[in-house]
């Protein structure tokens, strides 16, 4: 199934402080990946998220986020409880910021996506920094050892790639001229776009990884397998819907 895309020549502005960008795309024929969602100028943007697999991961989002919470809601609450529960609202976050981007088609779909992309990613950065002070402020009042696991190791390896991740994410929209030219800022999204899988990949496996600390098999004792379903469940959802020509394969 193919579909002819048309070429726009619009004045972009995104945002009040984001430069002008003249948009064209070619008068070209592309394939549709399985997981596509198609979008006509008049359906909402917000719909994107279960357009196509979008509902996959949707589905694995929430049975991760349900599967996390219910076993720390069924036991006593405590200042450590708040770290796994900001991280899955972080990442739960980081995917609707991922999937509410994916599938813009037109000049204006890609003008609110991105508003929509930032505005999730700015959501999930205060998520994550939260899950941080709950842990740090739980060891330090306890006396805990810091980075003593697996999971807090790539944990703490995967908010530093996240860091750069949205330095360059925020400087590319909000200050191109940063990199000589709104063109040669454009020309680093496909590095961007990279790199915010290869992190969503991350944040899954640290959290598979902290199904084995030992607060999690002695306390809450989550099922390592359930949540490894989830995260697979949600990587099917997002990866089907990439568009190849994004990524530099094909028009």
């Amino acid at each position: 199934m193919t579909r002819p895309s048309r070429c726009w020549h619009l004045n972009l502005l995104l945002l009040d402080r984001i430069p002008t960008w003249n948009l064209c795309w070619g008068n070209q024929v592309r394939a549709m990946n399985m997981g596509d969602a198609d979008h006509d100028d008049n359906k909402q943007l917000t719909r994107a998220c279960l357009e196509g697999t979008g509902i996959l991961a949707q589905l694995g989002s929430v049975l991760l986020c349900i599967n996390i919470w219910a076993h720390i809601f069924l036991r006593p609450v405590i200042l450590f409880s708040g770290h796994p529960l900001a991280m899955s609202i972080g990442i739960f976050s980081l995917v609707q910021a991922i999937l509410s981007l994916q599938p813009t088609v037109t000049p204006a779909q890609k003008c609110l996506g991105q508003r929509i992309h930032a505005s999730l990613n700015i959501f999930a950065l205060v998520s994550f920094l939260a899950g941080v002070v709950f842990i740090q402020v739980n060891k330090s009042l306890y006396n805990l050892p810091h980075f003593h696991s697996a999971h807090s190791v790539l944990g703490g390896l995967t908010l530093l790639v996240m860091m750069a991740q949205y330095i360059v994410g925020f400087t590319m929209l909000f200050t191109p001229r940063l990199y000589g030219s709104v063109d040669r800022a454009k020309r680093l999204y496909i590095y961007h776009r990279y790199a915010g899988y290869l992190i969503l990949v991350l944040l899954l496996t640290t959290v598979c990884m902290a199904m084995l600390t030992d607060y999690n098999l002695h306390v809450l004792n989550i099922n390592v397998w359930g949540v490894m379903l989830a995260n697979l469940v949600i990587l099917a959802g997002v990866i089907s819907r990439i568009q190849k020509h994004k990524m530099g394969y094909g028009a």
